[in-house]
Order: structure tokens, then C-alpha cells, then sequence
């Protein structure tokens, strides 16, 4: 049995479907392209969302660190303008004369360093403060270790009576009447000076 041969229309059909396939591969090609530069001008979208996004966080950063800077400086001023003077005139009225005031006194040890707010001087005695915007119980305990190591960085102050006193913009509730019991001086601003909380019947702890 003899097979027929293939007519000019057999393979003009046959060739006209081969290029129909290419066409199609080649459309399917150019599709694939177009979403691979739809793909990639997303990713250049999110580079730029995410630069963008960057440059923003660095703007808000350079914000905070100049507010801190602020803030800082209003911190410095609230020691200097009424803690620091209000230490000799409050201490004047408790008996306790006053020859030197200084303010951010750091002193550094092997490698550890101690830094005291206020530190107030006279002949006999030495008057260390610390200042807190929030003054806390754990505030209090950590000064209390501070003022247990105050002589091995100041040995100069080693043959004085050392006295301990707390000050803060706001008091947590009785971070105040803890300080009292342990011996320290509280101080606490009042409208624009700073008041003495201690009683006349309190007794300063010596260290």
C-alpha cells in the first residue's frame, strides 16, 4: 500500500502553522520581556521608595539628636539656674556654710568613671547631689552606691563629712519619702526655685 506524498497545500498549511508557533513564541517572548521590565521598574520604585524612606529616617534622626541637644541644654540650665544656687542658700538655712558649688564634677578610676551633678564644699563638710527630670526609688539606690565608692575618686574629700542629696523636676511617688529615710536631702522644683522637702526633725546621714 503506497503512502501519499505530501500536496503543495500539505505543506504550505504546514509551513503557515510553523510560523504561526514562532509568532506566538516570539509573542509570548516579547510579553515575558515587557513583564520582566515591569518587574524591574517596581524594583527601581522600591529602591527609590526605600532611599526615599531612608533619607527621611536620617532627617527625623538629625531632629531628635538636635532636640536632645535642646533638651540637654534646658537640663543643664535647670541645674545651673536653680539647683546649683539653690544648694548654698537651702543649705545656708540648715547651718551648713558653703565655700564651693560645682556642677558635673567627673572623675575617672581604672577605667570606671563617677560623675556628681552638684558637689558642694566647705571646710568639714562635702555635699553631693544628684539631679534627676524623674527622680525614682532605683534613682535613689544607685546614688546611694555612688556616694558608697565617693572616696575612692575624690580622696581629697576622704577626712570630710560627706552628705548625700536628691533633686528632681518630678518626684515618682515616694521616691521622696524613700530618700528621706535613708538619709539624703530632697530637693524638688517648686514654680521657678527649688525647695528642700527635709523637716526639722531630719537627720543627714553621713557617708
Amino acid at each position: 500500500m503506497s503512502t501519499a506524498q505530501p500536496t503543495y497545500d500539505d505543506i504550505l498549511r504546514l509551513f503557515q502553522e510553523t510560523d504561526r508557533k514562532f509568532q506566538e513564541t516570539d509573542r509570548k517572548f516579547q510579553e515575558t520581556d515587557r513583564k520582566f521590565q515591569e518587574t524591574d521598574r517596581q524594583l527601581q520604585e522600591t529602591d527609590r521608595q526605600i532611599q526615599a524612606t531612608i533619607q527621611e529616617n536620617r532627617r527625623i534622626n538629625q531632629q531628635v539628636s538636635k532636640q536632645l541637644s535642646e533638651l540637654g541644654g534646658a537640663w543643664g540650665r535647670f541645674v545651673e539656674d536653680l539647683v546649683a544656687p539653690a544648694c548654698e542658700r537651702l543649705f545656708l538655712e540648715r547651718g551648713i556654710p558653703v565655700d564651693q558649688v560645682s556642677q558635673r564634677v567627673k572623675r575617672r578610676r581604672q577605667g570606671d568613671t563617677l560623675e556628681i551633678d552638684v558637689l558642694v564644699v566647705n571646710q568639714g563638710h562635702v555635699l553631693a547631689v544628684e539631679v534627676k527630670s524623674s527622680l525614682s526609688v532605683a534613682d535613689v539606690n544607685d546614688f546611694i552606691a555612688d556616694l558608697g565608692r565617693f572616696s575612692t575618686f575624690f580622696p581629697e574629700y576622704a577626712d570630710m563629712q560627706l552628705y548625700g542629696a536628691v533633686a528632681g523636676i518630678g518626684i515618682e511617688s515616694g521616691a521622696d519619702r524613700y530618700a528621706y529615710r535613708q538619709g539624703l536631702f530632697v530637693m524638688a522644683q517648686s514654680g521657678d526655685s527649688v525647695t528642700l522637702l527635709n523637716d526639722d526633725q531630719f537627720q543627714p546621714r553621713a557617708w
